[in-house]
């Protein structure tokens, strides 16, 4: 209908977004949504067709994004990570990489028809899974530490060889078929050689300008993906294919040579990688012929797509985890997940081309069944990962975790108390100094913004079931619990209260509720734990009910949370005011003066003999001498049931 370049940009990038927004918002895979929205402006009802827009343009625009989202996988491999896993990681991404493409491969010739060279490199293509799919089902279905990280780890590092295993088998077929000689084959190794000394090389260079301060803040994403397509290009230029593997050197260098602009750089990549996602994979399902929608349905392609979903990828991983510590409810999960995403389908239709320019003219089916795959194994895993993970008891939902993000004296403090209680507590800031009263504690602690994508790459949200919002920033922590509400739930998220003069800031917040009961501002929190008042817990007995302790307690007094006799937590907010009931505890934030009243009682009522004067312990508390904390002689520590 339309014929402008201009225009056709404009929608692939709209629809792209709008994709993101809506899988966000309705908790759908967002590779789903988009196939969906590009099949409906494309093939279906005609509205564009970018490949034929955009002409001699769209292969290079696919080539770009391709290098791009392979270093932004690879920039993700710090194998200090991967070292802290056990031999199953280790196994499934090579003997179980191996065994997918061998197996794959024999299911494409046999079952799709395709030659021995197209059905190798498509087999080797098609043992990634994709940490763009992978890490917002894992967020989703809340699994256990130890399959989630298996997941995880195999999207990260089989993602990016994958497509190089696709050039291996290429160029090894030509060889086999005498379409190359050995030296051209000897040749093309040592020019993929040279690429990772160009991919190491360049990491190395802007690596070090970054470290020293050669480049200025503005500059730093700019140059650094300038400095992407060079290398990319340059590589290619010398051999074709080999660009591929010199960006992933490149990535992997870059994220283990522990740069302290890593955050800069990963913002760059994400917010780049968000857009080419989008647009892409709309471009290239737009792009799809209408008579490719209707070869899906071959019978051929539907009997390859159930052999990689329940013999390849189970058998893979079943021989590749064979001895190890995984138990048999963990292998069945994770030989079934395995969502194909983002770059099987961009790379299938660069080898496409490869292999229909020289002479494999069955490569015109890699389209239909890279599509058919990507999509099946989306929608299937996406929707059954949750169900599947629950009847195998594989999910931490029962866990009590809290994600606190923000790192003031009053965050740490409080995060102690829950650290205390047996439950999960980590503290998130973008300051490493901010943080620097949670190291003193002893807690958890991560420099990052919990609004990054860059967040399910370096710790599992799962054993978290609550998000607390205490920064010093209002609407970042409204940000925060709206972003989160798709997968927690709002009846999961809290913030502290807006600070006086910001409540009529036009900001509304969604998602979330207000911390404790009164509600009350981080501003105001901090300002009391700077004049004395500390957190304490009180034990709800039945001669001590929970009615007498809000008659007696302190008008100043905070109420934070419960301490379930089970060990759960229960946090107050203005609107809902929790019962305790025999067994459970009381968490509160104290004035100083009712502390100094508390000992007292305590002292009268035990008859101590302690030297302790009154006036001393007033004395202590007005000087702060030795005293870190208000502590009530007798009371059981946070830890007690």
């Amino acid at each position: 209908m339309f014929d402008s370049l201009l225009f056709d940009l404009m929608l692939v990038i709209l629809i792209g977004i709008l994709s993101q927004w809506t899988a966000w918002k309705f908790r759908m895979p967002a590779i789903v949504v988009m196939s969906v929205a590009g099949l409906l402006v494309g093939p279906i009802f005609g509205l564009i067709n970018p490949k034929d827009s955009m002409g001699d343009l769209f292969g290079p625009i696919i080539t770009f994004a391709v290098a791009i989202i392979l270093f932004e996988g690879s920039l993700n491999l710090d194998f200090k990570e991967i070292k802290g896993f056990s031999k199953p990681i280790a196994r499934i991404v090579t003997i179980g990489a191996f065994i997918a493409w061998i197996a794959g491969a024999l299911a494409a010739h046999y079952l799709a028809g395709l030659s021995w060279a197209v059905a190798f490199v498509i087999g080797g293509l098609f043992i990634v899974t994709g940490p763009t799919v992978i890490l917002p089902l894992l967020r989703q279905a809340k699994l256990k530490p130890r399959p989630a990280a298996i997941l995880k780890w195999e999207s990260i590092v089989v993602d990016p060889f994958g497509a190089l295993l696709a050039v291996f088998a290429f160029e090894f077929i030509k060889f086999l078929n005498s379409q190359v000689t050995l030296n051209a084959l000897l040749l093309f190794f040592a020019a993929s050689i040279f690429a990772v000394l160009l991919g190491w090389g360049a990491a190395r260079i802007i690596g070090g300008a970054f470290e020293r301060g050669g480049i200025p803040e503005f500059l730093k994403a700019p140059v650094l993906f300038a400095v992407v397509l060079f290398t990319f290009v340059f590589a290619d230029e010398i051999m074709h294919e080999t660009g591929l593997l010199a960006v992933t050197a490149m990535g992997m260098t870059m994220a283990n040579m522990r740069l302290k602009s890593m955050h800069d750089i990963r913002q760059f990549k994400e917010n780049i990688s968000v857009l080419l996602i989008s647009g892409i994979f709309v471009m290239l399902t737009a792009s799809l012929d209408p008579h490719i929608l209707i070869e899906i349905f071959n019978p051929r392609i539907i009997v390859y797509v159930l052999a990689m979903l329940f013999i390849v990828r189970p058998l893979s991983i079943g021989l590749a985890t064979i001895n190890t510590e995984l138990n048999i409810r963990e292998k069945i999960l994770i030989g079934w997940i395995a969502p194909r995403g983002i770059v099987a389908l961009t790379v299938s239709g660069y080898f496409a081309t490869i292999l229909l320019d020289n002479g494999y003219k069955d490569a015109e089916l890699l389209t239909a069944l890279t599509f058919a795959l990507v999509f099946s194994t989306v929608v299937l895993h996406g929707f059954s990962i949750g169900f599947l993970a629950k009847k195998m008891n594989l999910t931490t939902t029962d866990e009590s975790g809290v994600l606190l993000v923000g790192s003031s004296r009053f965050a740490a403090e409080f995060a102690k108390s829950v650290k205390e209680t047996g439950n999960d507590v980590l503290l998130i800031d973008q300051s490493w100094a901010e943080l620097s009263h949670a190291r003193k504690l002893g807690l958890n602690s991560y420099v990052g913004d919990i609004l990054s994508e860059q967040i399910d790459y370096h710790f599992d949200l799962a054993p978290y079931r609550y998000i607390l919002a205490m920064t010093k920033t209002d609407t970042y922590n409204a940000h925060i619990c709206s972003d989160f509400a798709p997968d927690l739930g709002s009846k999961n998220l809290y913030q502290t209260a807006f600070h006086v003069g910001n409540e009529d800031n036009g900001f509304s917040i969604t998602g979330g509720q207000s911390l404790f009961s009164p509600a009350i501002s981080i501003y105001d929190l901090e300002e009391r734990m700077n004049v004395g008042h500390g957190i304490r817990k009180t034990l709800i007995t039945k001669q001590y009910s929970y009615t007498q302790y809000l008659r007696e307690r302190d008008d100043k007094s905070i109420l934070l949370y419960i301490l379930r006799a089970d060990g759960a937590i229960e946090f107050f907010t203005p609107k809902t005011e929790p019962q305790a009931a025999a067994g459970d505890a009381i968490i509160a934030l104290t004035s100083p003066e009712k502390i100094i009243e508390r000992v007292k009682e305590r002292l009268d009522e035990e008859n101590s003999e302690t030297a302790i004067s009154y006036e001393k312990v007033e004395d202590l508390f007005i000087r702060n001498e030795k005293l870190e904390k208000p502590v009530i002689p007798g009371d059981a520590p946070l830890s007690a049931k």
